[in-house]
């Protein structure tokens, strides 16, 4: 395999300021930044694992027609209380009901990505963290709130914030929970021969 030819043209198929601070961190510079455009309606009784697996992969086949030559990156991530998804918060009143699902008790936040190469088709990963909040008080609770971090953020937080302060409890990848779990992505694409460069 042409190790180079997979450095030629990256994708990353998200709209994530998150994901793509992520792939800088691991030296990974997108050619281009697409973002899907899918129906993104959660099925009667689908569990969260299967959800962000099927999210994922329909994302990635939004562009491999457009682009077989390249390497496509998709990813989606949700947080789940039990079987229940919890929605990316994009008013103050779904904001403050997930907080107040999640204080004082754990909930996981799955993250799966989809890989695309030209000639190692799709290879798919599912990532699971648990995280336990602190009992918020009312006051912290509004405090957050004011500060807007929660702004389109699954599950009504953002733990590279102020969020972080309420965290008791982590257990698995800490960028997983972010939007990118960078040891398993990593391992991916050296199994597809991508080529890793400081330049």
């Amino acid at each position: 395999m042409d190790k180079n030819k997979l450095n030629k043209h990256f994708i990353l198929a998200s709209s994530s300021q998150r994901r793509l601070e992520l792939l800088r961190q691991i030296g990974i510079k997108p050619n281009l930044i697409l973002s899907p455009n899918i129906d993104e309606k959660i099925f009667s009784k689908e569990l969260p694992r299967i959800y962000v697996k099927r999210m994922s992969i329909e994302k990635n086949r939004v562009f491999q027609q457009k682009y077989p030559q390249s390497i496509i990156l998709t990813a989606d991530t949700v947080v789940s209380v039990g079987r229940r998804i919890l929605p990316k918060t994009m008013d103050i009143n779904t904001a403050k009901e997930c907080l107040k699902l999640i204080s004082g008790r754990r909930h996981k936040v799955y993250t799966s990505f989809t890989l695309y190469s030209p000639k190692n088709s799709l290879k798919t990963k599912t990532i699971q963290s648990i995280i336990k909040f602190k009992r918020l008080h009312p006051d912290e609770i509004t405090f957050y709130l004011d500060t807007k971090e929660w702004e389109g953020k699954a599950g009504g937080y953002a733990i590279q914030g102020i969020a972080a302060s309420f965290i008791n409890f982590i257990s698995g990848s800490y960028s997983n929970v972010v939007g990118l779990p960078l040891a398993d992505l990593y391992r991916v694409l050296i199994s597809i021969g991508y080529n890793f460069k400081n330049d």
